[in-house]
This record gives C-alpha cells, structure tokens and sequence, in this order.
C-alpha cells in the first residue's frame, strides 16, 4: 500500500451536532450549559473548543466523550455516523474504550508504572476486547518512539519533565489507533495548561504533527487564544452554551 493510501483521512465528517443541549438539576434548579449547539467537524480537523471559564466547553468535550449525555428532548449527536445519544451505558462504554483518546492538563498517569507500561495498560484491555493479534508492547513503543520517548521507556513519572509526562498521555491515547482505525477522536481538556511556554510550544507542534500523520480528528478545549490560533484548523467560541458567530 501506497504511503499516500495509507495516511489517506477517511472522507465524511467526524461529528455533526444539531440542536444538541445540556442541562442539570441540582434540586428544584435548572441549569442550562449547553444550548442548542449546531455545528460540523469533518474527519482529520483540529478543531478547538474557545472560551471563558463556565461556558460550557468541558460540558462540550464530555458529551463528545461519552461521559454525559446530551438533553433528550431533541437534537442529534452523531460521532463517525453513529447516533451516540442513544447508547445504553454498555455501548458508551464500549465508544469511549474504542472511538475516544483522552488527554488531560494533569496527565493522569500511573504513577508506580514506568512510561512503557502506562501506554500499554491503556491498549492492553482493548486488545483483549477486541480479540487482536496485535502486539502491545511493539504497538506501545512504536508510539512512545513517534513522541520522541525511546530513550525513555523505562522511566517512571517521577523521573520525567511535565513536558515528558504529557508526551506518555498522548502516546497513551494514541496507541489504540492500530486496533480501533482511524475514525477516532482525540480530545483534549487543556493539556498544555501546566507547561510551560516552551514546552507547551513543543506538544502543539507534536500534536499537529501526529494529527497530519495519523489522519485522526483533534479536539483542544482552552481559554487560549494562542494555542487556538496556532493548533486549530477550525475554531468553535461558546459563551454562556451558546455558539458565536
């Protein structure tokens, strides 16, 4: 196969929202995070999620993810095609484990794992699932080696840079692309917010890189105008749950 075929993104969108809301009850009190949200992503963007705190862009990621549902009432949320409001727990499930990589601003790493073992922990219960022949230790490696981590394999979070630990989070979520293909979002909640300017430079750079080579959609919730500017290929504003035009 042709390296062009290879890195081809698959043609369609990769999510389209139509009149997709969130509210929660606490007690007699509605509130509305989400409202009436329409909008498309195409297979392969970057898109980022822009706007103050509060509104409602980690609500956004969440239901994106599979960790809450949107309101009933009305509107569709369709990720790859599939209509994922009207999953049961078991198929959201099964979605999050096989359609979703997250990366998070705290890294979330094991921290008695070394880098190595943190990455395939996270692919080892897919492949079980899923009944693949594929080796995850080559597989874990093979994507702490594309994050520039080969010579850190054996290395604990410890012992690693904020910088590094983060890279272990993306190969972490990355690593599951081999089993699931490329209808596969990567979302991100923040995740250069306890790095550096530098550094924080240098895992864009990483993230739009393997985001070419890897043909998936890239998803980076921020208040940030920066990293907007520079990461996105499109650009979602929310305020107050609503859309900005």
């Amino acid at each position: 196969m042709s390296k062009s075929k290879k890195n081809a993104i698959p043609i369609g969108n990769a999510i389209e929202s139509e009149k997709i809301s969130k509210t929660y009850i606490s007690g007699e009190i509605e509130v509305q995070a989400l409202k009436n949200l329409n909008f498309v992503v195409k297979n392969g963007e970057r898109l980022v999620i822009l706007g103050p705190s509060g509104s409602g862009k980690t609500t956004l990621l969440n239901l994106l993810g599979g960790i809450t549902s949107p309101d009933e009432k009305e509107g569709s949320l369709s990720i790859f095609g599939d209509l994922i409001q009207n999953y049961n727990q078991k198929q959201l499930t099964n979605y999050r484990r096989e359609r979703v990589g997250f990366i998070f601003q705290f890294f979330n790493l094991f921290p008695s794992l070394n880098a190595l073992d943190n990455v395939i922990i996270g692919i080892d219960l897919l492949k079980k699932k899923l009944k693949s022949n594929l080796d995850t230790l080559e597989i874990a490696t093979d994507y702490l080696e594309k994050v520039g981590l080969g010579e850190r394999l054996f290395h604990y979070p410890s012992q690693l840079s904020g910088g590094e630990q983060q890279r272990v989070a993306i190969a972490r979520a990355l690593a599951k692309i081999p089993f699931v293909g490329r209808n596969f979002l990567l979302l991100c909640d923040e995740p250069t917010g306890n790095l550096d300017t530098e550094t924080s430079d240098k895992i864009l750079d990483l993230m739009i890189e393997l985001n070419k080579n890897e043909g998936i959609t890239c998803l980076i919730v921020t208040h940030n105008l920066y990293i907007a500017e520079k990461f996105s290929t499109k650009i979602l504003k929310l305020k107050d749950g609503i859309i900005q035009q």
